[in-house]
């Protein structure tokens, strides 16, 4: 049966960020080309973690994902209630496994060059080539073909009618990049491996796979992406001006622009780890936004004359994983105690300020499909010292969790700590920078680590697929986890379209995840960022956790 899916609506979001400089930044500006001589205003942003990367097709973290959202447009957009609505594409229609985008024109790249969709097809390609190795690749896998039929139609074809489709394109890594700076990467990649293969024959080797492509890709893979990071080329209302490792980003606002015009001119991420910090600029005006705030330090933001808190309900779910292939957490009994041995209240009142909500399975209620039916997680130190008498180790062992290096991170790292001691558990505690903790959980060498997962879509099979489908192992699934009964629903999920028939699927498979524990879900996300409402006004939050700026106003 054919369906049709008409995206016609032109979402005007109202997503706020500001920040004010301080006197010798305005004195500075009134010397030259200024925010002021052209009408325009400067926004600083505090952030808790440095980006990893603005190369879309790099990581997945919401740091990052933060500045892409504005550098980069999607061929589909979603509203701060998860509603889709127009991006680069007008219009989708589906016919069984095809999918015809028809595309925004008058649109143009920060390098000047017009959107068409040969820039479609070019960032396609690139997520998918494993030279890139993009640890998102899985979301776009199940397109097999993509047809260019002008320069404003194009047509994808799916391995089977895949339902969440548009719930990806409008994902934060699906930023379209031009081809002209994919070109150019891609050939700086050659030139740096000294590769004597030219970028069409690359491009034709890609195509046809085998060995010699195999060889090629080894060859350039660690030189891609060098000057797309350099240079991230979107059609988005910013573009990249500065970027100084480990301190800030400075974003400027793009003349160009498609979607109508900005009150500022220039956008700055200043990270700013801790909390105290933070905090402080928020008050005294450094910043107009944090990103983060303290969940101890929520009632005093909300308290202050000049600042307070923006509240949305999330969809993450943080959760402590273990090695499923790796002793002892290859028995279920040493997981099942363990989950059953963290006091997951402990930690939503005395570590998050009662900011969270005790996790049942390992999708949070903001998400389709959630399975409100089953119970939580209880916490029974009894049974857990049950499980652990039943285990391969019932008189405890050592062991090492990792987790990045936040306040609270910690702090819930402590309570798992003193809890698993009671089962003669004993955790050492490893905390690091933001990114290269990431990098280490992809590794699949740990033996727990404390992350959090966002269904950042909105859909069960974002939240569920990447993460436990055997397919998935070695990118989202760092655990190692496989069960064919539970890849038959997810794949189920993905298939049907009738609503019912995928709540029923992705019903089971949570319960499967509950009874196999690869990771056990600790609580839901209540997300909050601090605002100074002296320095902007109609700020919103999206359930992701973007904060975007689209239509930021200032008071006078």
């Amino acid at each position: 049966m054919q369906k049709k899916l008409w995206v016609l609506m032109l979402f005007t979001m109202v997503l706020v960020l500001a920040a004010c400089t301080d006197d010798s930044d305005v004195d500075e500006a009134a010397e030259g080309d200024s925010a002021a001589d052209s009408g325009g205003r400067d926004l600083v942003i505090g952030m808790i973690n440095e980006a990893v990367s603005l190369d879309p097709h790099v990581s997945n973290d919401i740091p990052s994902a933060q500045l892409r959202t504005q550098i980069f447009d999607t061929l589909v957009e979603q509203n701060v209630d998860m509603e889709f609505g127009e991006g680069l594409a007008t219009s989708f229609e589906q016919d069984g496994d095809k999918w015809t985008l028809n595309l925004k024109e008058d649109v143009t790249f920060h390098n000047g060059s017009e959107f068409t969709a040969a820039d479609v097809e070019a960032t396609l390609d690139r997520v998918m080539d494993p030279s890139v190795g993009s640890s998102v690749a899985f979301m776009f896998e199940m397109i097999n073909d993509i047809e260019i039929v002008n320069d404003h139609e194009i047509v994808l074809t799916t391995d089977y009618p895949f339902t969440p489709l548009p719930s990806h394109l409008a994902h934060n890594t699906a930023g379209i990049l031009s081809k002209e700076v994919i070109d150019e990467d891609y050939q700086n990649a050659l030139d740096e491996a000294g590769s004597d293969v030219t970028l069409e024959e690359y491009y034709e080797l890609r195509e046809e796979g085998g060995e010699e492509f195999e060889a090629v890709s080894q060859e350039i893979g660690s030189h891609v992406g060098a000057v797309i990071t350099e240079k991230p080329d979107g059609t988005g209302h910013l573009k990249l001006q500065e970027r100084i490792p480990g301190n800030e980003i400075v974003l400027e606002k793009f003349e160009e622009f498609h979607g109508g015009e900005r009150e500022f001119n220039t956008v700055t991420y200043r990270v700013i780890p801790e909390n105290s910090a933070r905090l402080a600029e928020l008050e005294t005006g450094g910043i107009g936004i944090t990103d983060n705030v303290d969940t101890e330090a929520m009632d005093r933001v909300r308290e202050h004359n000049d600042t307070d808190i923006i509240d949305q309900d999330g969809l993450s779910m943080t959760y402590v994983a273990f090695n499923y292939e790796k002793e002892p957490f290859d028995d279920e009994n040493v997981r099942k105690a363990i989950s059953h041995a963290i006091d997951r209240e402990q930690i939503i009142s005395g570590v998050l300020n009662d900011r969270g909500i005790h996790a049942k399975n390992h999708i949070s209620p903001s998400v389709f499909a959630h399975n409100a039916d089953m119970e939580e997680v209880p916490y029974d130190i009894e049974l857990a010292k049950e499980y652990m008498a039943d285990s391969s180790v019932p008189d405890g062992f050592d062991t090492v969790i990792w987790t990045s290096d936040s306040e609270q991170n910690r702090d819930i790292a402590l309570i798992i700590q003193e809890s698993l001691s009671e089962l003669g558990i004993n955790v050492e505690i490893e905390q690091y920078e933001h990114g290269a903790f990431l990098e280490m959980a992809d590794q699949g060498d740990h033996d727990m680590f404390m992350l959090q997962w966002i269904t950042v879509t909105g859909d069960p099979n974002y939240g569920l697929y990447p993460m436990f489908h055997t397919d998935s192992v070695g990118s989202g699934n760092r655990w190692n986890y496989s069960n064919p009964e539970l890849d038959g629903y997810l794949e189920e999920g993905q298939k049907t379209s009738e609503e019912g028939e995928r709540e029923a699927a992705y019903a089971t498979a949570q319960e499967i995840l509950m009874e196999d524990l690869p990771i056990t879900p600790l609580y839901y996300g209540e997300l909050g960022i601090g605002v100074n409402n002296t320095l902007v006004e109609g700020v919103e939050l999206d359930p992701v956790g973007i904060v975007r700026i689209e239509n930021v106003t200032f008071p006078e």
